[in-house]
């Protein structure tokens, strides 16, 4: 295999000269030194970019697992310090490579992708060398995903997936022996989620792994070997819990570091994922005034709603006291719980036929979309959840992840069921969906730039699916006031989670701080807002992305108008943005404003006189 695999290199590099060779030999002639120079470096920079990515699987075959590309099936890279110097050995190398290219010299296209490859190389001395995870945080090393995105992936046999899988089980003790020695000083909080995902992850090993078994067609003897180690990775991760369990025991303010990153490190993380053209605390400033925004207009829709579900009773004379008032009572309006996931399923073709009969996006019907219950490995982080397929297995089916309501009381149901009433989960279908995150990363898929696949901008994802709900509304989805109430609700929810994420992690927010924010001023129950501060605790700048992406899309959008006037039209402006794939936000807006202008400056031109 190793050298099938060397030989295969070879041949790809060799093919690769030849066609350089021969394009500029063919154009040598008539070709002007510049353009000669541009194909060369454009193709230079091909090569750069297929190096790039296939040394990056090789250093993290999990990943790669998870995007569809799996040669590396078998391999579980140990986490330890030989691990970390190969990550900052690679950032190195291949930052001094980029060197080699000069971005006004590349392609558009190219261009984003040479900002995404350098912002993800020069991200890894900031994960390795200063946030640490692997040293506080004990469920980054959960592996139920790791194994079944290699048993789930069906082009290949089922007897080399679980040859595959054998050999990444025999690395599962020695894994979890070097995760408890990287442990210091874990949090609390990120703790007990390990210890629940944890417990989760057995299934994937105690029934996934074993039914596969079962169903193949290998032999005894390697069904025994195999069920052996499925058996150690088993109680591998029992003692891994153990010793977590064991470890929460003795974890005090002294004991455990606090789950707040700080503004320092909060501003650097922002910077590498968010990729904004804004600072965090900009974003943040721009929450605040879109909170204040929000509340002007529900408070508006109460004042119309009011006497339908009060009459002529007296307003309590709060804005927001009228405002929760209102919503109480639109809340009251939802599915039972055990409908809830069948709900989902239903609106599906509902939201599809919609898109369509208002030329607001192209669908493709070949793209299958399922609804299911999220695993248990994924369990306790949000109640709803794309599971997209990756670039190099396209076809594969998308999840749609939703939580079933089992494990909450009937209190608990009631109050997660008014929270995702019967207009607020329409406004979840958009936003998880379509024409949202699922829609999204179809067209993401489809882009001619595999690095945009896999190095895809969190807020320019995110963003997406919180326009596509504003977008849907405008375009006349959903009906009465209600809708619109319930809808600037679930916006608020956006703007107040990037307020939450810099308040709990800048302004140090207290668990009060964050009541008073989610309940009181964006209108949540109590079993979302208690939901929320957990995430918050456990992830930090992700919930600015939401907003950041939404505001920053909103804006090119009013620019596009602006520069088109009446030749704009929402759909190809929808289909020219995701056509840059998963790309930060500021960069697209950088090419599609180029590229608008340059279109005005040629028609604007002077028609030249002709010879008659």
């Amino acid at each position: 295999m190793a050298y099938l695999y060397f030989l295969s290199k070879i041949m790809k590099h060799y093919l690769l000269s030849f066609f350089v060779i021969a394009l500029v030999a063919c154009q040598e002639k008539s070709q002007p030194k510049a353009e000669k120079e541009q194909a060369l470096s454009a193709s230079n920079f091909e090569t750069y970019k297929a190096d790039f990515v296939e040394d990056l699987w090789k250093l993290d075959p999990i990943r790669a697992s998870y995007e569809g590309y799996h040669l590396y099936d078998y391999a579980l890279p140990m986490p330890n310090q030989e691990q970390k110097e190969a990550y900052l050995a690679f950032a190195d190398e291949y930052l001094k490579r980029l060197e080699d290219f000069e971005l006004e010299a590349l392609a558009e296209t190219n261009q984003i992708d040479y900002h995404l490859i350098r912002n993800y190389l020069k991200s890894q001395n900031f994960y390795w060398n200063e946030f640490e995870r692997e040293t506080w945080d004990p469920a980054a090393y959960n592996l139920g995903g790791a194994f079944f995105q290699v048993l789930n992936y069906r082009e290949k046999e089922l007897e080399k997936r679980l040859d595959d899988l054998a050999k990444k089980l025999e690395k599962v003790p020695a894994y979890y022996a070097q995760a408890k020695q990287n442990l210091n000083r874990p949090t609390k909080v990120h703790t007990g989620l390990a210890i629940q995902q944890m417990k989760g992850s057995k299934s994937i090993f105690q029934e996934n792994l074993i039914d596969s078994l079962e169903a193949s067609s290998h032999n005894t003897v390697f069904k025994e070997a195999f069920a052996q180690k499925v058996n150690q990775a088993i109680a591998a991760i029992d003692d891994y819990v153990v010793f977590l369990e064991d470890l929460r025991s003795n974890l005090d303010s002294n004991t455990a570091k606090s789950f707040r990153i700080g503004p320092e490190q909060f501003e650097k993380k922002f910077s590498y994922e968010i990729q904004s053209a804004y600072t965090s605390q900009e974003i943040f400033q721009a929450a605040v005034e879109a909170k204040s925004d929000l509340h002007d207009k529900m408070y508006a829709l109460s004042e119309e709603l009011w006497p339908k579900y009060f009459g002529e009773a007296e307003k309590p004379g709060s804005r927001l006291a009228q405002i929760k008032m209102v919503i109480d009572q639109v809340s009251l309006k939802h599915v039972s719980r055990d409908s809830f996931i069948t709900a989902i399923r239903q609106q599906i073709p509902q939201l599809e036929a919609f898109v369509r009969e208002n030329d607001l996006l192209t669908l493709d019907p070949e793209k299958p979309l399922v609804v299911r219950e999220t695993p248990e490995y994924m369990r306790g982080f949000a109640g709803a959840s794309i599971s997209a397929p990756g670039p190099y297995d396209q076809d594969a089916e998308t999840y749609y992840n939703v939580t079933p309501l089992d494990a909450y009381t009937a209190e608990e149901a009631e109050s997660y069921l008014r929270e995702y009433n019967h207009y607020t989960l329409q406004v979840l279908n958009i936003h998880e969906a379509i024409p949202g995150h699922y829609t999204q990363l179809v067209y993401s898929n489809q882009s001619p730039s595999l690095i945009k696949s896999i190095l895809g901008n969190g807020a320019m994802i995110e963003g997406w699916a919180v326009y596509a709900e504003r977008m849907m509304l405008e375009a006349g989805y959903g009906d009465g006031m209600e809708m619109g109430l319930m809808y600037y609700k679930w916006n608020l929810r956006t703007v107040c989670n990037t307020i939450l994420d810099y308040g709990v992690h800048v302004n140090n927010f207290t668990k009060a701080d964050a009541m008073q924010l989610l309940m009181k001023e964006a209108f949540q129950e109590k079993s979302e807002a208690e939901g929320k501060w957990r995430r918050a605790r456990l992830s930090q700048v992700q919930l600015c992305s939401y907003f950041t992406g939404f505001y920053e899309i909103m804006q090119l959008r009013e620019e596009v108008k602006a520069l088109q006037g009446e030749a704009f039209d929402l759909k190809s402006f929808h289909e020219k943005f995701l056509s840059y794939g998963s790309a930060p936000v500021k960069y697209i807006r950088q090419l599609m404003l180029t590229e608008l202008k340059e279109k005005q400056a040629e028609h604007q031109k002077p028609l030249s006189s002709s010879a008659s």
